[in-house]
């Protein structure tokens, strides 16, 4: 049967009506995507000389919180600061960006705002910050006054001896504030220890001249919007993939690249669910893929 003029229109209204509600359910899954809570993906480390004596230790990976309206606001971030600390970590890392302008927010909080949830944290060897490009773009003096106002440590390509580990934070890569070989200097002067690296963007990864126990780094949001088939819009990475996301060994350099806590841009998430990093490093006997110091 031939369709009348009077039936195509109804016809073409259907479709519309489906593809509308087809990019609203889309739309809500990739925001229901983005305010889930974090998956805690675990891994080890083992370092040849560990100290004798030592227990390995829990180290806590967050990175991206990206504190902002509607999906992180600072009751989200305590409600999960809250259930990480169940998880007993021995030292939390901070790779940077606490805060987000993206267009789409619809509330910008201040600082003392933001830092508030994160100064709730628990950890015995403390918590470690090194800034993102983000919190440089917003008040990062204000930023740093409030973390260490909550006894939170910011390292801007410097170091500290924390326990047997010596932690090295480099600034942001992304905004041109990072100093790699001051980092590593700050390091050599911490004195011996297993050395870590902690850093907003993984691509100051191949200026690191040596090896660590392991580099932490976020930025990336693992891709935050991905596609079967097509993969990530974009890693935010000159180095395209190379430093996408997860646990992985680059030309024998330990890295860990978190998915991060919130968003960017847009309040979306797709196959790229928000993570928290618990890695255990300890003597050979406790964990697995040996790296060299």
């Amino acid at each position: 049967m031939i369709a009348t003029p009077e039936r195509r229109p109804r016809r073409w209204r259907r479709w519309l009506l489906l593809l509308a509600l087809f990019g609203v359910a889309l739309l809500a899954k990739g925001y229901w995507n983005a305010t889930r809570d974090p998956l805690i993906r675990t891994a080890s480390i083992s370092v040849g000389d560990w100290p004798a004596g030592q227990s390995p230790l829990k180290l806590l990976l967050l990175s991206d919180i990206h504190v902002a309206g509607p999906d992180m606001p600072p009751g989200r971030l305590t409600r999960i600061v809250a259930k990480l600390n169940q998880l007993r970590p021995d030292l939390v890392l901070i790779a940077g960006d606490l805060v987000s302008e993206k267009s789409s927010a619809t509330h910008i909080y201040s600082a003392a705002e933001v830092v508030a949830p994160l100064g709730k944290l628990r950890a015995p060897l403390g918590v470690v910050v090194a800034p993102g490009n983000h919190d440089h773009w917003f008040k990062p003096d204000a930023l740093r006054g409030e973390l260490e106002r909550h006894g939170l440590r910011v390292l801007q390509n410097d170091a500290v001896k924390l326990g047997p580990l010596i932690v090295g934070g480099v600034d942001d890569n992304y905004s041109g504030h990072d100093d790699v070989p001051a980092t590593l200097a700050a390091m050599e002067r911490a004195g011996p220890g297993v050395p870590l690296l902690l850093t907003h963007s993984p691509d100051i990864i191949p200026d690191v001249e040596r090896p660590v126990a392991a580099i932490f780094a976020g930025h990336t949001h693992c891709g935050q919007i991905r596609f079967p088939f097509v993969g990530a819009l974009t890693y935010v990475s000159r180095y395209g993939n190379r430093f996408a996301c997860g646990d992985m060994t680059d030309k024998g350099q330990r890295v860990f690249v978190g998915a991060g806590l919130g968003t960017s841009l847009l309040p979306l998430r797709y196959l790229t669910p928000p993570d928290a990093w618990l890695v255990t490093v300890g003597p050979q006997s406790s964990a697995a893929g040996t790296m060299p110091r």
